[in-house]
């Protein structure tokens, strides 16, 4: 921002406390005027140097507090555009001027803030010689000590100020051979020193009290670490000689239990480590590590330990980055010293370790010495592998999950150089793996798994052979590598699946066979089983093989095309092994960077993927065929993978076998078609289901199989295919041929060939289209509206005509039954819109049953609109109604580019409609008045209130089609948009309770918003909050609602009918949702410090249940007891009593008591519900519910 426009903010201020700066301001320049002084940044520092020596008396301090206030907040404007030769030669009086403002005591925080700005800008300008200065005299660095004082003031804007104002003069350091700034060294000794001091103060204050919160609670010292990181981050890193002090300093803040204080620390080194990654700065770094070394806390300080091993791990993450072989260099001798604390007892230093080992192993070893190692390197390559053998033996048992996780980043860190050197590893961990008392399986397979990766199947196979085919006595079977293998081959030898598991699934297969046709045993189920987890395995071995060319010869293709004819189970797993061998190679092509890179990561270079896809191209002719028939003989749900397949190596096929594949095709196709009997088209087509499980027509087979081919074909096959569209389109007793054959020009537009071919023979295509209209099934609309797009965006502009001709299709269109149908419709029209906004010209005479003297026209929006407002005086009541939504989709659409006056009449045409008595027309123009509501100008609605208030209302009483719902929800946007008083100043009286209602209920919501508390409110929210029902903002627009909830929940009773009791009941529940504690049974309160407080807490209102009393058994004067007297009563004493032999009673009688006992037993014996006897003696059970005296009663 220039001076002048920070100028102009003050000129015309919009807060009280600045209207005193804005006065001071117009008096500079108003005598910067009469002096006849330009306003030049200068003349405005001159002016407010000379008005500050009045504001300020150095002796005294400051004289007028807010004049000193406003004028040094305009220099700290005009200070930074001032050339820095003024600003020298002025130094020792604008500091002398300021320097009061800085140490008054009473000094506000602006009147700080801003002379910390000013101090800023003059210390930038100064040069070699005043830095040089000792700080006893008013000098640079006498400036530089009172911004380290405010730099941990304790007012933060002014902390934060003085701390920015440092890094910016750190980061201008004047023209020296040195790196760092004059005052680097000055700065971080101050800020050392004052953290030492706080890291003093804190630690006393710690042995004194013994409350936790005191520690957390240490201001001064994070404000102390605040500052190393600023002078850290500023001047490239810390000075070099300041950095032993600093990390020791550092690493005792790191075992601080208060979280914020390590996390300090850590951002600190971390700021230290990030301005070393450069290479003016890097020379700081290896007496930074070296010194980070020396503070080695012991073995098992569980609290120091931890961070010091995370800073060693970014220190030569950053190392790594500088210089890379160097690094690696020390990499044995760093792997082992922090390998050692792997047997530590602490989780916490374990976690750390290997977090650490896995840093180097990633960032530490460069893919330059995986490519192509020196001796030396290999020689430490085999210290690393050996180290990593160790880390399995019995010294690091108690961290071997710990251990696993090193393993796995060895491997991939290594790749492929790990097969020679890590054989040991692969042994122990799959002797680990078959022992069954081994826990940790599941971190063993994922060591292997990386191996896999890393060193081939081939290598892993041989330290751990499968031993399935021919078993040793005492050597275990391993086909839990099967399922290990499928996920993790990749980029390997296809060559050893031909020797090792074609094979191995030929003998297992064998076995089945031999087994026969009995019922399959357990045995012969596991061999099936083997079988495909053997062909799952081949999609990996195809990922970018390294021996494509002699692995895949002619007997490997005849073994594949045999396999995908006889075994249909097998048919996914080798489609996708083939479509892999192109892809992958593809994909290699496609990848840019270097081909070191490409070599490293792939093992392949662009060259070898191109030889590899010429390779392939050789087969692809014999492979198509085979393709085809199985496409053919395979049911349409299982047909993706191979149609995916097909797609795959018609991308490399050579243009003569195309156009030999595609003639093969097109004859078998024309055949196919010759054998469908030409039908009339019945007055109701009926289609039914097609059966899954029974194979297509061959004609839907080929017809799939031509839209595949489509977008390779070269240019000289189009016509033919054209030739073929045409013949099917015209069929009506084949709808679903019919839907393919539109799906043809929707898949070509994705090529260029194909797309060249649509702009040529568009005239051709608009024939076809307009001819075939009439023929059109229900099933096909959507896929023919899809070719009227893509037919249209192909379109020149002299062929504009073909939009009207096919106009009133797209507009019918859009009420469809079928949501995807009416979605393509909306398309349609919005691309027509978009077509004809481009210009041309639309020749009408060409347009169909329309005058061979009519006029040429220009395409534009507005004639666009004229077209399809045509169809509001159409015959029937459905095509108005189409024409209605089909407006309201353009108009959504357009609304930014139509000219004011179409707007403003497309409006007053449509309200029209609202008085119309035909339900379709007032529902499409309902959806039109919602549109315009939300999405036009409020100056452009709002006049036509008067005539659209009355239209809706007229409507908000009939309940069919939801119409009152609709157009409540219409006045809800009105209310919203134009405010309670416009919607009721046009709303007739009849009409007005509703109007009403909406506004109590908006009222009512928030009433209730206020009277929750911040955390009802949020759960409420999380309780509304809906997901987004719509697939676009247009139909948000027509059908959604802000408040669809509460208008409904908040209707009146003449809205619609009253809710059930039952239904108001949840509602309620749910409004009054809180927290609730169950009593105690001894009514106590409850203690929320014990350990089953959490089980008497519920969200839920906790029911109370009625308990009986315990009553005194009833004797006679024999000590006998009573059940019950000659009326079938206990006379119990006081309350009148118990009906114990009632056993019918809705009363529960077993409750613990004496009498409860005994009516439990009479009642399991003769009650409704015992047990009785019938014919023969058989027992009989009632299954009779039994009802209390609460319960409600179904039928009234």
């Amino acid at each position: 921002m220039s001076l002048d426009e920070k100028l102009d903010k003050i000129r015309s201020p919009k807060l009280e406390n600045q209207r005193e700066t804005a006065i001071i301001l117009s008096a500079v320049e108003d005598t910067l005027r009469e002096q006849k002084h330009n306003q030049t940044p200068t003349a405005y520092f001159a002016a407010l140097l000379a008005l500050l020596g009045q504001a300020v008396i150095p002796s005294n301090g400051t004289a007028n507090k807010d004049l000193a206030s406003s004028v040094i907040y305009l220099l700290d404007l005009v200070i930074a555009h001032v050339p820095p030769a003024i600003l020298r030669s002025k130094f020792s009086q604008i500091l002398t001027t300021i320097a009061p403002a800085l140490t008054s005591q009473d000094a506000d925080a602006p009147l700080v803030r801003s002379s910390i700005g000013c101090l800023q800008c003059l210390l930038v300008a100064q040069d070699t010689p005043a830095w040089a200065l000792p700080q006893t005299q008013v000098s640079p660095r006498r400036a530089i000590a009172g911004l380290l004082t405010l730099a941990s003031d304790q007012r933060p804007k002014v902390r934060k100020r003085a701390q920015d104002a440092i890094a910016h003069v750190l980061r201008q350091p004047p023209p020296t051979p040195s790196l760092d700034h004059p005052v680097a060294d000055m700065c971080a000794e101050t800020a050392l020193k004052t953290l030492s001091d706080a890291l003093a103060v804190a630690n006393a204050s710690k042995r004194k009290s013994k409350d936790s919160t005191q520690e957390r609670h240490q201001p001064g010292l994070m404000h102390a670490l605040q500052l190393v990181r600023t002078i850290s981050s500023a001047s490239g890193s810390w000075p070099t000689k300041k950095i032993e002090p600093l990390c020791e300093i550092l690493m005792g803040i790191s075992r601080s239990n208060n979280e914020y204080l390590t996390m300090g620390a850590f951002e600190v080194f971390e700021v230290m480590f990030r301005g070393m990654a450069d290479q003016f700065s890097s020379s700081k770094l290896p007496r930074l590590m070296e010194a980070i070394s020396e503070l080695k806390p012991s073995q098992n300080d569980s609290q120091l330990l931890p961070p010091w091993i995370a800073v060693i791990s970014r220190g030569y993450d950053v190392s790594a980055q500088i210089d890379p072989e160097g690094t690696f260099h020390k990499l044995p001798d760093l792997f082992k010293t922090v390998s050692e604390f792997l047997s530590s007892a602490a989780l916490e230093i374990r976690v750390s370790a290997s977090e650490c080992l896995i840093s180097f192993l990633v960032n530490c070893v460069p893919e330059s010495i995986i490519a192509e190692p020196s001796v030396s390197d290999e020689t430490r390559l085999e210290k690393l592998a050996q180290l990593a053998t160790d880390l399995l033996s019995v010294k690091f048992q108690a961290g071997w999950m710990e251990v696993f996780n090193v393993e796995a980043a060895f491997f991939e860190a290594l790749r492929w150089r790990a097969s020679t050197l890590a054989r040991n590893i692969i042994t122990t961990i799959g002797e680990l793996r078959a022992s069954e008392s081994f826990n940790g399986k599941k971190e063993a397979d994922v060591v292997l798994g990386k191996a896999i990766q890393s060193m081939g199947p081939a290598a892993v196979l041989g330290i751990l052979p499968l031993n399935l085919v021919k078993s040793q006595k005492g050597v275990p079977g391993r086909a839990w590598l099967l399922p290990l293998l499928r996920d993790n081959v990749i980029n390997t030898n296809l060559s050893h699946f031909k020797s090792e598991f074609i094979p191995l699934s030929e003998a297992m297969y064998q076995r089945v066979i031999d087994h026969g046709e009995s019922e399959k045993t357990m045995e012969v189920k596991i061999f099936e089983t083997i079988v495909h987890q053997t062909w799952a395995l081949f999609p990996g071995y195809c990922n970018l093989p390294l021996d494509l060319i002699p692995a895949f010869d002619q007997g490997f293709a005849e073994l594949l095309s045999n396999l995908l004819y006889s075994q249909p189970e097998l048919r996914a797993d080798i489609c996708r092994g083939l479509q892999a061998l192109v892809d992958s190679n593809r994909e290699i092509l496609g990848v840019e960077g270097n081909e070191q890179e490409i070599l490293v990561r792939s093992r392949n270079t662009k060259a070898t993927a191109q030889t590899n896809l010429d390779h392939l191209a050789t087969y692809a002719g014999n492979l198509l065929a085979v393709l085809f028939n199985v496409y053919s003989q395979t049911l349409p749900h299982f047909r993706g993978y191979i149609l995916q397949c097909i797609n795959a190596y018609l991308s490399i096929t050579k243009e003569k076998e195309l156009i030999e594949t595609f003639a093969r095709v097109t004859a078998m196709l024309d055949a196919a078609l010759k054998d469908i009997a030409p039908q009339p088209k019945p007055a109701k087509q009926q289609f039914k289901e097609p059966n899954p499980n029974q194979m297509p027509p061959t004609s839907h087979t080929l017809m799939d199989l031509m839209i595949t081919l489509s977008i390779y074909l070269p240019p000289p096959t189009f016509l033919q295919l054209f030739t073929l569209t045409s013949r099917i389109l015209p069929l009506t007793n084949d709808p679903q041929l019919q839907k393919k054959a539109y799906k043809l020009l929707p898949r070509l537009a994705t090529s260029a060939n194909g797309s060249m071919a649509l702009r040529n023979r568009n005239q051709d295509l608009q024939s076809l289209l307009l001819s075939s209209a009439s023929a059109a099934s229900a099933p096909a609309r959507r896929d023919r509206l899809l070719a009227l797009a893509t037919t249209i965006g192909h379109l020149p502009p002299s062929d504009l005509h073909f939009i009207p001709s096919v106009l009133s299709e797209a507009v019918i269109a859009t009420k469809e039954t079928n949501e995807k149908a009416r979605s393509a419709a909306f398309d349609v029209l919005v691309l027509m819109g978009r077509k004809m906004s481009e210009g041309g010209s639309i020749e009408q005479s060409r347009i169909p049953h329309m005058d061979a003297a009519a006029p040429t026209v220009k395409a534009n929006l507005e004639e666009f609109f004229t077209m399809v407002s045509a169809g509001l005086v159409g015959e029937t009541p459905h095509m108005v109604s189409a024409s209605i939504t089909a407006l309201t989709r353009i108009l959504y659409e357009f609304h930014g580019q139509l000219q004011r006056h179409v707007i403003e009449d497309l409006v007053s045409t449509l309200i029209l409609f609202l008085t119309s008595n035909n339900r379709e027309i007032v529902r499409s123009c309902l959806g039109f008045t919602k549109v315009i509501i939300v999405s036009l100008p409020t100056e452009l609605v709002q006049p036509r209130l008067e005539t659209l208030i009355p239209g809706l209302l007229g409507w908000s009483k009939e309940h069919k089609s939801r119409f009152r719902t609709k157009v409540k929800h219409i006045l809800e946007r009105m209310i919203r948009r134009f405010g309670v008083g416009e919607v009721e100043r046009w709303c007739p009286d009849d009409g007005k309770k509703l109007v009403q209602n909406i506004r109590k209920t908006r009222e009512r919501k928030k009433r209730r918003k206020a009277e929750r508390t911040g955390e009802e409110e949020e759960d409420e929210d999380k309780r509304t909050t809906r997901k987004g029902r719509f697939e676009s903002e247009y139909d948000e627009a027509v059908y959604g609602s802000e408040d669809d909830e509460d208008s409904d929940a908040a209707s009146s009773d003449d809205d619609r009918a009253p809710r059930s009791k039952g239904a108001q009941s949840r509602k309620a529940s749910a409004i009054a949702k809180g927290t609730y504690i169950t009593e105690l049974a001894d009514d106590e309160p409850l203690d929320l410090l014990s350990r089953d407080a959490l089980s008497h807490i519920s969200t839920s209102k906790p029911v109370q249940f009625k308990t009986r009393t315990a009553r005194k058994a009833t004797v006679d004067l024999d000590g006998k007891l009573v059940l019950g007297d000659a009326k079938g009563k206990a006379a119990t004493a006081g309350d009148g009593g118990w009906d114990a032999m009632a056993v019918d009673s809705h009363e529960d009688p077993g409750d613990g008591t004496l009498e409860g006992g005994i009516d439990a037993y009479v009642a399991a014996i003769r009650g409704r519900d015992a047990v009785q006897r019938g014919r023969g003696g058989r027992l009989k059970f009632s299954n009779k519910r039994k009802r209390g005296p609460d319960e409600m009663d179904i039928d009234d």
